[in-house]
Formats: structure tokens, C-alpha cells, sequence
């Protein structure tokens, strides 16, 4: 029995990690917290997620000695900010604890990207090169050893899954970038209180155009540049991708199904389609990414959708945390 803390735990990702390790058989959750500052310190976490009543009904405690929190833990999830991440984590890491990063803080191995995308300097390089960037399905291997699993995010997860087994194959004609049209609904951007969030204010828009920080995260870990445009939907929660990719001359259609079956036949969190594209609702509330595609000629749509809270954040870091630790893959989330 491996004993875990989460940080940032009152967070719409925080309670779907505390539902999943809840049942988890080989975790133990000893602590939920919270930054001493936030007003969320003192409540139950089913009294701020009502669905995890009876459920997960422990206390939400201000964190305010990072030592006194890492003692007798095994494993700490930080569901936290970038910056707040970037801070704790060194010092978890010191105390001996296994860290799941849901943040962007060590996704990817370039100082001046966290200079230009997220703007605070990293301090941490080595951790930059030690931290292994947590895409479950393709990066198992290397996760068993990990100290510090740096969880991919959201849109990411949905594009990477989508194209990186057209690209291993190499099956796409790499003149015309890959272009991924995205939309989340609004709990991609958290459970703080915005008025360009509030549920009443959003209307179908694409953002970020040319400059969202998830496109360097995609580019870089694919090897390939893309085109990314997110857009937020007014929906509680969910992804779904439409990327336009260009074949190689003379790659069929069951060429593009032999690369996603060669990638995915073994892995349980990622489901194809024979025929069609999936839809988000097939997703919501899964911890799976749907993936469909339609070919003609030498031009290829690929649909990929999951739901951002958990194949999109929780659910891969309870992933991450199965393969790390030689537990079956889906342990507690199917």
C-alpha cells in the first residue's frame, strides 16, 4: 500500500485524482491540501464536490510545511498551478517522493520556453532533463523509472494520440503541417471564478491564435510543427480534436488504420473506430481518447476526443502512476 498527498486537491482535477485513488487498492490518500492562503482550506472536499459525498468526505488542509506534508508519503500528485509546481516539486522530490506533475512546469526540455509561453524563468533544469514527460501510451518504458512524470495537457494528450502514430509510420506528407482545431468546455480552465469562464458569458470562440502554449508542447514532443487553434465551448467539460493532415502519395486509408492498430491495439485507454468519428459525449465522465478518421485521396481528418479532467489530466496521471509502480494499467479506472 503506497500512501499519496494531493496538492491543489479542491481543484476540479484534484477531486477526480482523489475519486480514482479512493478506489484505488494499492494507494492510501493521507492528505488533501490546498496553499494556506485559499478559502478552500478547512472544507470537506465533498462539501466543494458534492458528488464524493460518502464517498471521499476527508478535510482539505492548508499546506504550510512542505517537509511536515511529504512525511510517510510515497506519492504526491500536484494538481497545482505552473508556478506553484515549479516550486514544490524539488522539494518533494528531495524528500523521497515519486511526483505527478499535472502542471506545465516540466513538460518540456527548454528553459526559454517557460520564458516566452509561461513567463517565469525556470530554475530547475536539471529536473527539466530528469522529468519524464508522462504521454502514457507511448512513454511506458521510461515512466517506470521516473521520479518526476510530468503529465501532459489536455489538448495535447487529444492531438499527440491523434498523430504520432501517422507520424512514427511516416505516412504524412510533412510539406503541409498538421492543422488541430480543438474546443474544450469551460472546466479546462479551472474552478477559480472568471467572467470569461462564467458559464452565461462563454460563446463558441477560438483563442490563443498562433501563440497558445500547448502548440511548442505538441511540436516539440511530436517532432513536427503543427498549427494549433484551441477554442472554449460552452459545455461543462470535454475535448474534442479535428486535425486535416495531408498522406504521402499512395497511403490508403488502411494504411492510416494499420498505424492507429499497431499503436493501440494493447492499450486500454485509447478506443478507435472501424467506421466514423466518435462524438465528446461518448467520452465524458471516461477516462478513455476516442479516435476515428475519414480519408480521401491523399487528404486525412482525424477526430481524436476524451474528457479533459480525466484522460486529458486525472485519469492519465492515474495511468502514469499504474505503469510506474507495475500496477495493471486501468487499475481503478474502469
Amino acid at each position: 500500500m503506497l500512501n499519496t498527498l494531493i496538492v491543489g486537491a479542491s481543484g476540479y482535477a484534484g477531486a477526480e485524482l482523489a475519486a480514482y485513488l479512493n478506489r484505488h487498492p494499492q494507494m492510501n490518500i493521507t492528505g488533501l491540501t490546498v496553499s494556506a492562503q485559499s478559502a478552500d482550506a478547512g472544507k470537506l472536499l465533498s462539501d466543494l464536490h458534492p458528488q464524493l459525498k460518502g464517498i471521499v468526505d476527508l478535510p482539505i488542509l492548508p499546506m504550510t510545511d512542505v517537509a511536515a506534508a511529504a512525511k510517510g508519503v510515497d506519492v504526491v500528485f500536484l494538481a497545482t498551478a505552473h508556478e506553484v509546481s515549479h516550486d514544490l516539486a524539488p522539494q518533494f522530490l528531495a524528500a523521497g517522493c515519486v511526483v505527478f506533475d499535472l502542471s506545465g512546469a516540466f513538460r518540456v526540455n527548454d528553459p526559454a520556453f517557460y520564458t516566452q509561453y509561461y513567463g517565469f524563468e525556470h530554475q530547475h533544469l536539471d529536473l527539466l532533463d530528469a522529468a519524464v514527460y508522462g504521454l502514457a501510451e507511448f512513454q511506458g518504458d521510461k515512466i517506470k523509472t521516473a521520479q518526476l512524470i510530468a503529465v501532459p495537457g489536455c489538448y495535447p494528450t487529444a492531438a499527440q494520440l491523434a498523430l504520432k502514430p501517422l507520424i512514427d509510420s511516416q505516412l504524412l506528407n510533412n510539406d503541409q503541417w498538421p492543422v488541430i482545431n480543438a474546443t474544450s468546455g469551460v472546466s479546462g480552465a479551472g474552478r477559480k471564478a472568471s467572467i470569461g469562464t462564467s458559464f452565461c458569458e462563454v460563446s463558441l470562440q477560438p483563442y490563443g491564435l498562433f501563440n497558445h502554449r500547448h502548440q511548442p508542447e505538441i511540436a516539440s514532443h511530436l517532432g513536427v510543427p503543427v498549427i494549433f487553434t484551441p477554442h472554449l465551448g460552452n459545455f461543462p467539460r470535454g475535448i474534442l480534436a479535428t486535425i486535416t493532415c495531408r498522406l504521402q502519395a499512395g497511403v490508403t486509408a488502411e494504411d492510416v488504420q494499420e498505424a492507429f492498430h499497431n499503436a493501440y491495439h494493447d492499450k486500454p485507454m485509447v478506443r478507435l473506430y472501424d467506421k466514423g468519428v466518435p462524438a465528446l459525449k461518448n467520452v465524458v465522465g471516461l477516462p478513455f481518447c476516442d479516435i476515428g478518421f475519414a480519408v480521401q485521396g491523399e487528404h486525412l481528418i482525424v477526430v481524436a476526443t476524451e474528457d479533459n479532467l480525466l484522460k486529458g489530466a486525472s485519469a492519465q496521471a492515474i495511468q502514469c502512476l499504474n505503469l510506474r509502480f507495475g500496477f495493471p494499467e486501468s487499475q481503478s479506472l474502469l
